[in-house]
């Protein structure tokens, strides 16, 4: 880089940094200015605005609000890719008796470990058991290029909101996604959309055949294991996901989570050898895009079924 280019960053990465720690209103910050350096830098330039934002040392030990953070990264994330992902959540962690209504850590991390591993979704249809306010798959859909992606859950609040959201970031919704061949509609966000379906799925009653109908390519699934009852119950669903595939290629599952407690995680790794389905530990990703309520572990494990 050129010494007089050198400065320009410098003082770009500046402005930023000085912006941020005063919590300054987003349209107070030098984005025309980033977008013309992003035309001729690659992603580095990002990280070190990273670095000097939500990565800052003071950030890290007192950071900014939630809701800033994330408007900001919003803002930042759609400077490269000319996309953001939009969210209705509801403002209680436990709203009509149901968590699904708010995205956890574990969302947001399998969200980034996408954005890394663009390859595995690439013109591919995704399952995603336990969808939520469906941060997860809207990053996905926009960046990721999946041929057709299923979002599911099973509570009706949810699966309200969560059909909301899809809307909100510019996606139309299919019918029936165990008719694909029925699929008529684009969808409006690009020429290279994919077909988005939701489907309410209970995971104690959802027979084989309505699993295998949705022929999924991958499986995805993030902070679904905060009790036995429900480790069991996605136990049996990727039990009757696997017997779908007999005779055909196997179906990894990629399933993240915040490890809050060792034994719970003790009892998904214990289920799964007694459900004869192997796994492994995927490896962290070096990417941070996210900022995180509070620090925690997360991880992610790809079962082969």
């Amino acid at each position: 880089m050129a010494p007089e280019e050198s400065e320009e960053t410098s003082v770009l990465l500046q402005n930023f940094e000085r912006r941020f720690l005063a919590a300054r209103a987003l349209r107070s910050f030098p984005w025309q200015s980033l977008e013309e350096k992003l035309r001729h830098s690659g992603s580095e330039l990002l990280l070190d605005v990273l670095q000097k934002t939500v990565k800052h040392p003071l950030c890290v030990k007192h950071p900014p609000s939630v809701k800033y953070a994330r408007c900001f990264l919003s803002e930042l994330i759609r400077k490269p890719s000319g996309d953001s992902v939009t969210l209705s959540e509801s403002t209680a962690i436990i709203s009509h008796g149901t968590t699904g209504l708010v995205t956890w850590n574990a969302a947001l991390y399998l969200a980034e470990w996408a954005l890394e591993n663009t390859a595995a979704f690439t013109h591919r249809t995704v399952l995603e058991l336990g969808s939520g306010a469906g941060l997860t798959g809207l990053v996905i859909c926009k960046m990721c290029r999946p041929r057709a992606y299923v979002f599911s859950d099973c509570h009706s609040h949810v699966l309200e909101q969560l059909q909301g959201n899809i809307l909100l970031n510019g996606f139309l919704l299919e019918p029936d996604a165990t008719a694909p061949a029925q699929h008529t509609g684009r969808n409006t966000h690009t020429s290279e959309s994919p077909v988005v379906t939701v489907e309410q799925l209970d995971w104690d009653d959802v027979t084989a055949p309505r699993l295998a109908a949705l022929r999924p390519d991958i499986i995805l699934a993030a902070d679904v294991l905060y009790c036995p009852e429900i480790i069991l119950s996605l136990v049996r669903v990727l039990q009757r996901l696997s017997a779908c595939r007999k005779d055909e290629q196997a179906l990894d599952a990629y399933i993240a989570f915040t490890i809050r407690n060792p034994e719970t995680c003790q009892l998904f790794t214990t289920e799964l050898g007694r459900a004869g389905i192997s796994w492994e530990a995927v490896p962290h990703h070096s990417q941070k895009l996210f900022p995180y309520e509070e620090h925690s572990e997360m991880a992610i494990l790809k079962l082969m079924l």
